[in-house]
């Protein structure tokens, strides 16, 4: 007769799901999940930000009102790929999101200050994120490091065989 295996909270080896092969992957803890509520706080804010700004006056600042939209998608694409990040392909998005935004960041964070004719009014990265408090500039930095500390391995985790255990 065989014995069940029983897995407990403590058990941190993968275990098969169902009649699937694939491990099953711890839950995204500690400073990983506080990553991915940020990135969500900011995808919300940016979002709303963007939506009233283009809703209300596009024709007065349609360049910086449209980088607003565009921060608001790559906080989006960003707190999506965190979530998934252990299933295959998400992990390489969050590096691309998280990279663009940090560009992004510099980029229109040096041309609000070099040329502040081109953002007369306010993005979420202008001035590197002055109005958020410079979250939009350090946020990314978090994240690449997350990704480095958290890259999948390169060879596929073993499968432990289901059946009897001593």
């Amino acid at each position: 007769m065989s014995t069940a295996r029983s897995s407990t909270p403590s058990d941190s080896s993968p275990q098969p799901e169902g009649s699937s092969t694939a491990p099953v992957r711890p839950r995204m803890r500690g400073i990983g999940r506080v990553l991915v509520i940020v990135y969500a706080v900011m995808a919300l804010g940016a979002t709303g930000r963007s939506f009233v700004q283009i809703a209300r006056a596009f024709d007065q600042a349609p360049l910086a009102y449209t980088l607003s939209a565009l921060s608001a998608v790559v906080y989006i694409v960003a707190t999506l790929a965190l979530i998934l990040s252990g299933r295959p392909g998400w992990y390489r998005v969050a590096w691309v999101a998280i990279a663009f935004e940090l560009v992004g960041v510099l980029v229109v964070g040096t041309l609000s200050l070099t040329h502040p004719s081109l953002f007369q009014h306010p993005t979420v990265w202008s001035q590197f994120g002055s109005g958020y408090i410079f979250i939009p500039l350090v946020l990314p930095l978090f994240g690449l490091w997350w990704l480095i500390a958290h890259r999948p391995s390169a060879r596929p985790a073993e499968i432990l065989p289901e059946g009897p255990t001593a």
